[in-house]
């Protein structure tokens, strides 16, 4: 944010009246013409956040100070949908996001979670890193949105369960799944014929001890933080969504940054998500090791079996329909036919 005339004139008259004590403050006050903020959901210890920080240091030093990016956490600034709206009145500055919550605002964002599409990490990133990213931050950029990039990453998502591994998708039918509030989520497992229910995240936990369902599914960091391995048994790899966070900026506090500082801020950031990947990558691989030592166990079934079946039960024809060929094309190129 730049510093008007009057507000320079009346700090350098405090400076003269201060003498010696008050100009290193001045200096350094005057230092920064961009304070931004950039907020997020991720606990302070999440990749994210320490790539963030990293980021925010380097964009500064890069910048000779002129641009200082402040990092707020772990919901500081409010939840998901707070933060969404603050970005777009430009309360804040930057906001990283699932595509997945996105999609309330943006449609075209979720379709990096349609069940099953991706086989693994390089069919993720080819995608998102190509043609079917490009998409999706041209529908961004309708919403007033910048999206940089590079998505970041959240990770696959797996199947815990309390009474029986997942091998197969009849393994599915029947069972007691909780799901987040979002119709991909619902309408994907119904195409099994399990019985999802929407549960806050806040009450999983106790909905798992209390069996008032057998599972859940969530990437392994969460199911690790959250202690889900206390109230389940199996854990089965299906990475049967893959989900990213968009590092978003607010489209007029953008436009401002002149060419020069911008460069250099969106380099460090799209840096900053390739490293976080990585970091994301080996956490994962970790704590798989981790779990079965707490008493997890865990199966790796085949995926192709579940596409053939959420195929069979008309889930990707239906979705293809409310993502549009051209998005649906761009995401097949990437993982092959799947409607």
């Amino acid at each position: 944010m730049s510093f008007s005339r009057r507000t320079l004139l009346k700090v350098s008259a405090a400076s003269a009246v201060l003498g010696g004590v008050g100009a290193p403050y001045v200096a350094r006050a005057q230092a920064a013409e961009f304070t931004y903020k950039y907020a997020n959901n991720a606990p302070d210890t999440h990749p994210m956040n320490v790539r963030a920080r990293e980021m925010a240091e380097a964009i500064k030093t890069e910048t000779n100070g002129r641009f200082d990016l402040q990092v707020f956490p772990n919901n500081q600034l409010g939840s998901d949908t707070d933060m969404l709206s603050q970005i777009r009145s430009g309360g804040i500055e930057f906001f990283t996001l699932s595509g997945l919550i996105l999609a309330t605002l943006v449609p075209a964002a979720s379709i990096n979670g349609i069940g099953f599409a991706f086989p693994d990490y390089d069919s993720v990133w080819k995608a998102m890193d190509g043609e079917l990213g490009a998409y999706v931050r041209g529908e961004i950029a309708k919403a007033n949105l910048v999206a940089m990039d590079k998505i970041w990453d959240n990770g696959f998502r797996q199947t815990t369960s309390s009474t029986k591994p997942i091998n197969s998708p009849d393994d599915y039918k029947g069972f007691k799944i909780r799901v987040p509030v979002s119709p991909l989520w619902t309408s994907m497992f119904k195409a099994f014929d399990a019985s999802p229910a929407s549960i806050n995240f806040s009450e999983v936990y106790s909905a798992l001890q209390t069996k008032i369902v057998e599972g859940q599914e969530n990437p392994l960091a969460l199911i690790s933080t959250a202690k889900l391995y206390e109230v389940q048994k199996y854990c089965s790899l299906t990475n049967h969504m893959w989900d990213g966070f968009w590092f978003l900026a607010n489209r007029r506090a953008w436009e401002k940054v002149p060419d020069d500082l911008r460069a250099i801020v969106a380099k460090n950031i799209n840096a900053a998500a390739i490293k976080e990947r990585g970091d994301t990558a080996k956490l994962n691989a970790n704590l798989r090791g981790e779990l079965e030592g707490k008493g997890l166990v865990f199966n790796q079934p085949d995926v192709a079996p579940f596409r053939d079946k959420l195929r069979s039960a008309g889930f990707y024809s239906e979705w293809k329909g409310k993502y549009g060929d051209q998005a649906w094309a761009l995401l097949e190129k990437s993982v092959g036919k799947l409607s």
